[in-house]
């Protein structure tokens, strides 16, 4: 017997997806072909399959990481901005973009060794992070597995630790669960595969404990919109447990602020680079 989503729910996750696509198509800015740039792009062959990424800019490295499903070009608000500062190395996380996985599974910790691999392919230390949604877990993940990749600081917004209805909305929860159950019932084919692995992701990860952002000692600017797909409190969880951080709730704003709020976002962590962190504490806490 065929079991059907309720139309109801149906409709929502066809509202959802529709409204990720239309984020995503507001993010490619007319100047670059970002995600797809021949003069910009390269492959690493590395842990058995081959990572795609793009450089633009010159100056110390920054390292942006897109969300769940996107690809380099959700970054496109960010890419032309930061690129006039940095080093910018954007990057198709496994399984997204033009990077494969040829593996049976997929996990955070798997995709931030890929980056690991690459960085070390390039020298490079010592970056500087942006991350967005599922990057931002990769940003989290990268500076605990790999803290010397990460010494200057890094910024993300709309990361969760775990994957229950206290680090996602109860809503979007049900709507990752809705659909993961739905990919399952369907035909086996490569495709299918790619995006169950890409489902259960966020489904089933991360899993990041309290004690592991004890242990990430780069200044960080924690950012979520006030109507994230994040609940506030689990936003505010995350910054209270890294030992430097700055936490910036974006008003009016809910899980894409590095598109609708993309000015804001971009002068935001540029601000936040270029100044020491300070610890606000006693008598500063008045200022």
């Amino acid at each position: 017997m065929r079991i059907l989503l309720p139309r109801s729910l149906a409709l929502l996750i066809a509202l959802l997806i529709a409204l990720t696509q239309t984020a995503a198509a507001q993010t490619q800015p007319a100047s670059g072909p970002y995600g797809n740039n021949p003069a910009a792009g390269h492959y690493l062959n590395t842990r058995g399959f081959k990572l795609y990424y793009e450089t633009y800019g010159q100056g110390a490295p920054l390292l942006l990481f897109h969300g769940n499903g996107a690809s380099i070009a959700s970054m496109g608000n960010q890419i032309p901005y930061f690129s006039r500062y940095y080093r910018v190395i954007a990057i198709d996380s496994r399984a997204h973009g033009n990077s494969k996985n040829p593996s049976d599974s997929l996990t955070f910790e798997m995709i931030v060794d890929d980056f690991n691999a690459l960085l070390d392919s390039l020298h490079l230390d010592s970056c500087y992070v942006i991350g967005w949604s599922d990057g931002g877990i990769d940003a989290l993940l990268l500076a605990i597995r790999h803290p010397d990749k990460v010494k200057k600081k890094m910024a993300f917004t709309g990361a969760n630790l775990w994957a229950d209805t206290t680090g996602l909305t109860p809503f979007v929860y049900n709507l990752i669960k809705a659909e993961n159950a739905n990919l399952r019932k369907k035909p086996p084919t490569p495709q299918l595969k790619n995006q169950l692995q890409i489902s259960d992701l966020d489904m089933f990860q991360p899993n990041i404990t309290l004690g592991q952002l004890h242990q990430i000692h780069c200044p960080t600017l924690v950012i979520g919109g006030d109507h994230d797909v994040i609940p506030v409190t689990h936003t505010v969880l995350i910054a209270q447990n890294i030992p430097q951080s700055y936490l910036w709730i974006v008003p009016n704003s809910g899980h894409s602020v590095p598109v609708f709020k993309k000015d804001a976002f971009n002068t935001q962590i540029y601000d936040f680079f270029t100044h020491p962190y300070r610890k606000i504490e006693g008598p500063a806490t008045f200022q």
